[in-house]
């Protein structure tokens, strides 16, 4: 394998805690154990550049390897072993139970296939975890011939026990110090290579959407769904690359096991793990009927009672299933949640406990040439970093710097901020780095659109207090205010229900003169200078007409549209554009009027907003004739609104149920008016 430069500069700020992660395949696929354990020895043995080094390490990991993970098949021979030799080493899932028939601990090694190991209570205390999933240890199984002769007693015991994962205080200054030595796109590229992934080979949204599935490891209580087609590897990160995270796949999922065992006081999962994920959701249900509230009690608080004990914990839930058919369909035929089991399918209230919906369906389907076979960082350091991480939060990089729009509710503002702080977190493990504006408007905008898609779905549900969900952000005070959409929903060609950026409009342009009536866009900026200018090459003369209208009513009445902002000392370019036969652009005044004002003050209108009108030198608006076909054709293109002079009221009368029900109308008596009614928030 060739060394990059990546390579080289991991090597040398993260000494003794890179591998390389080609190693770490060809072992994966030798043994029956996660990829974590097996970086947890080459990380021990190969964390080096240096060939030699490499080969002598890879010498005692496939040594270890051998000698310590049981096959199929071998299970009597190492039991045979620990009987000749009084012990032997082995790399196995250790679970422990309590025995109340002998008020002892048991403890089970499945490679083995013995269910009932003597272990000491203190070696259970030191580890719970083992009480509730178990985990990977390199254990030593003791053989006592004499309690062997007894009757019920039981031979094989644990002499030693040592968890697969580090466990040094300083890993997080490790981490921070080393990721001071990259930029944030040499850093975004290490983290991938550290999970596996080869970043050469993602798109800049499948980039997006892998580190929003590392979220849930430095992010406490936080809740994640993603769908998406098969073999895009959703478990992989839950099952192979860290120890504090557990996989149930799909079957019943206990609420003992979950929560607390209500006969012992055993705490569960949650209480135990970093992240519990559910692995082919469809398939999951709940032993008790109950079940789903006690999973939404816990998502929106992070706490659970038993009797009158109320307890916390901080676990992650993960959702992962898959999509039967693609996206698009998925949407016509329903919603996204439709993967997920009955009893969560349709509730509104347990969507709303979803903090983010990733989307799946960016990430490519897993093939060999996605693999990196450079170094990264040995998982279980990483891991550990992750967990030492979710004592933080970065919530405070957004105080004074984003400002939220009013589209978010109190729980929208939590999911995003959640969401937020464990991108920036991933992105600068140092809590005192300063984060730059592009990286936080990066953590922003992702944040936004993945909450905003479970919003979606809510809505299309039927909900009606989820109907506004145009999220929205300001960056500093003097910011522009920026919608994000879900990419999934926008309108190819049409109107659609998204906002534009301030200084654009949809218009629909009456007609006359053998014109039929015509879809336009207009775009306007400003800069320094003065005027208006035209960037169309020829200008439509009735267009031409409209522009000077508007440009010469922001100036009369500046003061009632713009406030204290001078149009004057404002350059304003302007550019139209027709989506369909129409050409002329006639009588857009109003809309031009808005265009021009809304990119002085900054603010966009509202999304699917269709605006309809011609004002006067003089400031009043010219009637319209054939509100009706305008109307129609305004559904026609996709609008949600459509903003007409009052003087057309009466025409509508005309317009069909249909086609009403379709559109909401509404009216302005004067220039300011429209202005007012077509402005976002």
């Amino acid at each position: 394998m060739e060394l990059d430069d990546l390579d080289r500069k991991a090597t040398t700020a993260f000494e003794g805690y890179v591998v390389r992660k080609d190693l770490v395949r060809t072992f994966s696929r030798q043994f029956p154990v996660p990829t974590y354990v097996v970086e947890f020895l080459l990380g021990r043995y190969c964390a080096t550049t240096d060939e030699t080094e490499i080969q002598e390490g890879i010498e005692i990991v496939q040594r270890q390897l051998s000698s310590r993970t049981v096959k199929a098949g071998e299970e009597e021979l190492f039991k045979a072993r620990a009987r000749e030799s009084g012990a032997v080493k082995i790399i196995d899932i250790v679970t422990a139970r309590l025995d109340a028939k002998t008020d002892s601990y048991v403890a089970s090694l499945p490679s083995l296939r013995l269910n009932d190991v003597r272990i000491t209570p203190e070696m259970v205390k030191e580890n719970e975890r083992m009480l509730t999933g178990g985990f990977y240890a390199e254990v030593t199984l003791g053989y006592d011939a004499s309690i062997a002769q007894e009757k019920g007693g039981r031979a094989f015991g644990l002499d030693a026990l040592r968890a697969i994962q580090l466990s040094k205080r300083e890993v997080l200054d490790v981490l921070a110090k080393g990721r001071a030595e990259f930029s944030t796109a040499q850093w975004r590229d290490l983290l991938l290579r550290s999970v596996g992934f080869e970043p050469a080979g993602l798109s800049e949204r499948a980039k997006d959407a892998l580190f929003l599935r590392m979220v849930p490891f430095v992010e406490r209580n936080y809740n994640l769904v993603e769908l998406g087609p098969r073999g895009t590897g959703k478990s992989h990160l839950f099952q192979q690359v860290s120890p504090y995270a557990h996989l149930i796949s799909g079957g019943k999922a206990t609420v003992a096991r979950m929560f607390v065992h209500n006969g012992n006081g055993q705490r569960g999962l949650v209480c135990q793990y970093d992240v519990v994920c559910f692995d082919e959701v469809s398939g999951v249900s709940f032993d008790q009927k109950d079940g789903v509230n006690i999973m939404k009690g816990y998502m929106e608080s992070g706490e659970f009672s038993r009797g009158k004990e109320s307890i916390r914990a901080d676990g992650s839930i993960v959702l992962v299933g898959n999509f039967e058919v693609d996206v698009a369909h998925q949407q016509r035929v329903g919603h996204l949640f439709g993967p997920l089991p009955p009893e969560m399918r349709n509730d509104t209230a347990f969507m709303d406990r979803i903090h983010a919906f990733l989307p799946g369906w960016e990430v490519p389907k897993l093939n060999p040439t996605l693999f990196t076979d450079h170094f990264g960082l040995v998982s279980d350091f990483l891991s550990e970093c992750f967990t030492r991480l979710r004592e933080e939060s970065r919530v405070s990089a957004l105080q004074g710097r984003v400002f939220w729009g009013g589209a978010l509710s109190g729980r929208d503002l939590n999911a995003v901020n959640k969401t937020v702080s464990g991108l920036l977190k991933l992105m600068h493990p140092d809590a005192k780095a300063q984060v730059s504006d592009t990286d936080l408007e990066w953590a922003v905008r992702l944040a936004l659109e993945v909450r905003r898609r479970v919003k979606e779905q809510q809505k299309r549900i039927g909900a009606a207090e989820f109907r506004n969900t145009h999220f929205s952000y300001t960056m500093g005070t003097e910011g522009v205010e920026k919608f994000v959409s879900t990419p999934e929903l926008q309108s190819q060609g049409g109107i659609g229900d998204e906002p534009l950026e301030c200084g654009q409009i949809w218009t629909l342009s009456p007609g006359g003169d053998d014109e039929h009536p015509g879809l336009y866009r207009l775009e306007v900026t400003e800069g320094p200078g003065s005027g208006v200018r035209v960037l169309n090459n020829p200008v439509p003369p009735a267009f031409r007409a409209s522009i000077r209208y508007a440009e010469q009513n922001l100036y009369a009445r500046a003061g009632q549209l713009v406030g204290d902002r001078d149009p004057r000392a404002h350059e304003f370019s302007v550019q139209l554009r027709a989506f369909d036969s129409a050409k002329s652009g006639a009588k857009m005044g109003v809309a031009a009027l808005i265009a021009l004002a809304g990119a002085l003050l900054k603010k966009s209108v509202r999304g699917g907003l269709v605006v309809v009108g011609e004002v006067t030198l003089g400031g009043t608006i010219e009637p319209v004739h054939n509100a009706v076909a305008l109307a129609e054709q305004a559904v026609e293109k996709g609008a949600k609104s459509l903003l007409l002079p009052v003087a057309c009221r009466r025409q509508l009368f005309d317009l069909s149920d249909d086609m009403a029900t379709k559109l909401d109308i509404e009216f302005y008596q004067d220039g300011r008016d429209a202005l007012l009614k077509a402005l976002a928030g």
